[in-house]
């Protein structure tokens, strides 16, 4: 099974050489990318054109093995250390060179400098970083959150402090949480406010958590006709602490959505044609996991077929796309990520896709789709209409009582995510 994978097509992690290239620095970007990425195997002997396996000759395999161990020893910055092995295939022998997903990022090569020289791994090509790419790469590599950093001359105000820990209580009552008084206290045990000197000292998650500080830390939500974005039907942008823009987002969605209603006997019930839990989960999930140092804004986009979340950065720390579908989860946000826990809006790590996916079953829905992209990642749910008692007078009633019980509504749906 691992052989059929490694031999059916390069990839994000596979990469063919038919032969070894003259110049190291020609397969050496891609070591690199592997590095900074998800790992992966470059394996010399086989086409990339034509995915045939030619091989390598018996009489100059270990001194080709020798000349990559050196190459990458002497080209790379920090030290990478691969496997390398021969492996026979249909009487053939070509060799693996395998690289692990690295801890000490950024990799780049030293004759480039980390500026020029440092690749990742974008589908089957190996590309330059950009800046904000090898921000984030730095901080993996140094085990830090950006949002855990001071935000250098943002005030510390007892107003926002209080307002905060009200809020966080609040949400806490609203999810069937224990209740229990939250103080400057717990937020500076949270990371999200720093002590030094004496003075209290703002995180940027606490700007994000309290104002409109930082221009991209905002919510664009659109309504289009048809199934693309040339003609606008309605759009909003939506500021402020993040967790006020998730339920500005939440409810923009319910608005434009159709409110149904079924007949179950003598009792009329009524639902919405996309499920709120899997609307706010896919909200809450771009807010929580995004990069926040890729200055693009969060996109939540209404369609005819579709609801489309778009969060900047693709995903993290060398997540794999099969990891996350698996369950697994790796936090970019610390700060963040812990506030919305103690707020009740994350529950357990990694299940956030499956809860998606789950909802979308419930409600008779076409499989979510899921789109990983090296700066952005995207998830899809399909609309489907569903039978109703008056479908115009429905969409129309939906819309007045959504204005009116926007409050109500939202609190029912406000819980376990994550």
């Amino acid at each position: 099974m691992v052989e059929d994978t490694m031999f059916s097509g390069e990839s994000k992690n596979i990469e063919y050489k038919v032969s070894l290239p003259d110049k190291s620095e020609k397969y050496m970007k891609t070591i690199v990318a592997f590095a900074n990425t998800q790992g992966g195997k470059l394996i010399v002997g086989v086409d990339d054109k034509t995915h045939q396996i030619v091989g390598v000759e018996n009489d100059v395999l270990f001194q080709l093995m020798d000349g990559i161990a050196n190459a990458v020893s002497d080209s790379c910055v920090p030290q990478i250390i691969p496997d390398i092995e021969p492996q026979t295939v249909d009487g053939k022998t070509v060799i693996v060179v395998s690289v692990e997903a690295g801890k000490n990022r950024p990799y780049y090569l030293k004759s480039k400098g980390k500026d020029n020289g440092t690749y990742i791994r974008v589908a089957g090509t190996s590309r330059q970083a950009f800046p904000e790419k090898i921000k984030e790469l730095e901080m993996e590599g140094a085990r830090i959150s950006w949002d855990e950093l001071t935000c250098v001359g943002y005030p510390v105000s007892e107003e926002a402090t209080e307002k905060l820990c009200q809020d966080i209580e609040k949400f806490r009552k609203k999810a069937g949480m224990a209740e229990h008084s939250v103080k400057k206290e717990q937020l500076i045990n949270w990371k999200i406010l720093k002590q030094s000197e004496g003075q209290l000292l703002a995180t940027n998650a606490y700007a994000l958590l309290t104002s409109d500080y930082f221009s991209f830390a905002k919510t664009q939500c659109a309504v289009f006709k048809g199934t693309d974005r040339a003609v606008f039907l309605d759009k909003r942008e939506f500021t402020g602490p993040i967790y006020t823009q998730i339920e500005e987002a939440v409810d923009f969605v319910l608005r434009n959505i159709r409110l149904g209603a079924t007949i179950d006997g003598l009792v009329r019930k009524e639902k919405y044609e996309l499920p709120p839990e899997a609307i706010r989960e896919m909200i809450i999930n771009a807010h929580c996991h995004r990069n926040l140092l890729d200055e693009s804004c969060i996109q939540v986009a209404v369609y005819d077929d579709r609801l489309e979340v778009t969060s900047p950065g693709g995903l993290y720390n060398g997540l794999t796309y099969e990891e996350v579908m698996n369950g697994h989860s790796k936090i970019r946000n610390k700060g963040i990520a812990n506030i919305f826990s103690q707020m009740g809006l994350v529950e357990a790590w990694g299940s956030g896709i499956k809860r998606i996916l789950n909802a979308a079953e419930e409600y008779g829905l076409p499989r979510p789709r899921f789109q990983e992209f090296d700066n952005m990642f995207r998830v899809e749910v399909f609309r489907n209409s569903f039978p109703m008692t008056n479908e115009k007078e429905s969409i129309g009633e939906a819309s007045e009582k959504h204005r009116r019980q926007s409050g109500e509504q939202i609190s029912t749906i406000h819980s376990k995510r994550l």
